[in-house]
């Protein structure tokens, strides 16, 4: 009589632990924003106005993320994940853009340069 005592509060222990499981939610992942965020801050983001401006939406993507995951708003929240990642990522690739055509006007002065040292004399007969 003991042993089935104990095996009924053991499975009321059980599926009670069970049931609270499966009423919270899991948390969002943030990861991949936090990720794609960090990167837009690594290849300098900040120093470039257009990137500046999405990677400051991505980082206020990610809190408001945050903010409605806290409210159980998890679609929203996922979605607002997704947002935040989409503009970190874009960050990333307006700095890079920008480096890139830095890049090409150094290598431009560069050529001019050169011409301009190995030019022959104009007037030549």
């Amino acid at each position: 009589m003991r042993h089935v005592h104990l095996a009924v509060v053991t499975a009321s222990f059980l599926l009670a632990v069970g049931i609270a499981g499966c009423g919270s939610s899991p948390p969002i992942n943030k990861e991949a924003p936090t990720a794609a965020i960090r990167a837009a801050e690594e290849v300098g983001a900040s120093g470039v106005p257009t990137a500046s401006l999405y990677l400051q939406l991505a980082k206020e993507g990610l809190e408001h993320a945050q903010g409605l995951a806290a409210q159980d708003e998890k679609e929203q929240a996922e979605s607002m994940l997704q947002r935040a990642q989409c503009d970190a990522e874009l960050a990333v690739a307006l700095s890079r853009g920008d480096a890139d055509k830095k890049e090409a006007a150094k290598a431009i002065d560069r050529v001019r340069q050169l011409r301009e040292d190995n030019a022959l004399p104009k007037e030549r007969k």
